[in-house]
């Protein structure tokens, strides 16, 4: 795939970063492709997929970093009831272009509110939650909005702290890896991987990574942006546990909101289901926005992950 964009031919911020040519080609380097319908010479819709075959099987899944994905569509109608049909038809269209799958995965964009016509074909969906500040004009009004701790953690590591932006992206995966390390786990994406989108965004002016430090130069938390057009999205971030309670990745939180409002941008979390995670994002004042899971399998799959949900209880 070259490096150009999707979506020359659509209208400016309609777009997400994740379904760019030059994202895919980072996180799954030829593995996916493009499933699109046309309207004359223009694209009405578009639906890229990362296509994996595992023990004999053909999945097909979301890509690693890649919060969301799904489908884009440009309607033609500006009236309700023909938009809702001609969603109905370029899903359908959409759906028709896949390739025999065992086992179908992808997040949508918050974008996308109507699922309805993958359910009508088989698949099901289950609802997750993302958190996002859409007005950043007023940071006085978001620094209000903040919960009360928060503001008093982030006051305390202003005073130890300095937020930097010239550390390496290893810099980063470092903390990261540390963060990972805490809860007994490993790294669950190759180092090799968040090289390749830095090195996409970099050329495209699309990431900032965010450190902050103290003054024997140690990196207490590290934060990293992508963005788009409209967005800034909270990709990859972490703490050394050995000083977290210097409130360093609460500050990096705030630095990156005030960097987003400085380029007119709107910021999303790309929020998690995980507990803990998602009282952090709620106490930024930001709303609570839904997103879905579309997915589907075959039968023989559908045994196969019960069995392993039945042995892994």
């Amino acid at each position: 795939m070259g490096k150009g964009r999707f979506f020359d031919d659509a209208p400016m911020n309609s777009y997400c970063l994740f379904q760019e040519p030059w994202w895919l080609d980072a996180v799954a380097p030829g593995a996916w492709r493009s499933l699109e319908v046309s309207r004359g010479e223009k694209t009405a819709a578009r639906m890229p997929i990362v296509l994996q075959r595992r023990y004999g099987l053909t999945i097909i899944r979301q890509p690693p970093l890649t919060p969301t994905l799904g489908p884009w569509m440009d309607l033609a109608s500006t009236k309700l009831t023909t938009r809702i049909a001609e969603q109905k038809e370029l899903f359908n269209s959409l759906i028709d272009q896949l390739p025999r799958w065992d086992y179908f995965e992808s997040y949508f964009n918050h974008r996308i509110t109507n699922w309805l016509p993958f359910y009508w074909r088989g698949f099901k969906q289950t609802t997750r939650y993302t958190y996002i500040l859409d007005d950043l004009s007023n940071t006085a009004a978001l620094w209000k909005g903040l919960r009360a701790e928060v503001r008093t953690q982030i006051r305390k590591a202003e005073r130890q702290l300095s937020v930097r932006t010239d550390l390496s992206i290893d810099h980063l995966l470092d903390v990261v890896e540390l963060t990972f390390r805490r809860q007994g786990r490993q790294l669950p994406f190759a180092r090799d991987l968040v090289r390749r989108i830095d090195e996409a965004c970099l050329e495209r002016g699309a990431r900032h990574a965010l450190f902050a430090t103290d003054a024997d130069e140690r990196i207490h938390a590290a934060l990293y942006l992508v963005r788009d057009a409209e967005y800034a999205y909270y990709l990859l971030g972490g703490a050394d546990p050995r000083l977290r309670s210097s409130g360093a990745q609460l500050l990096l939180f705030w630095e990156a909101i005030r960097l987003a409002a400085t380029l007119n941008l709107k910021f999303d979390f790309e929020g998690s289901m995980i507990e803990p995670i998602e009282r952090v994002f709620r106490a930024f004042g930001a709303a609570q926005v839904p997103y879905m899971k579309v997915y589907g399998a075959r039968p023989l799959v559908q045994i196969l992950l019960l069995m392993r949900e039945l042995f892994l209880a």
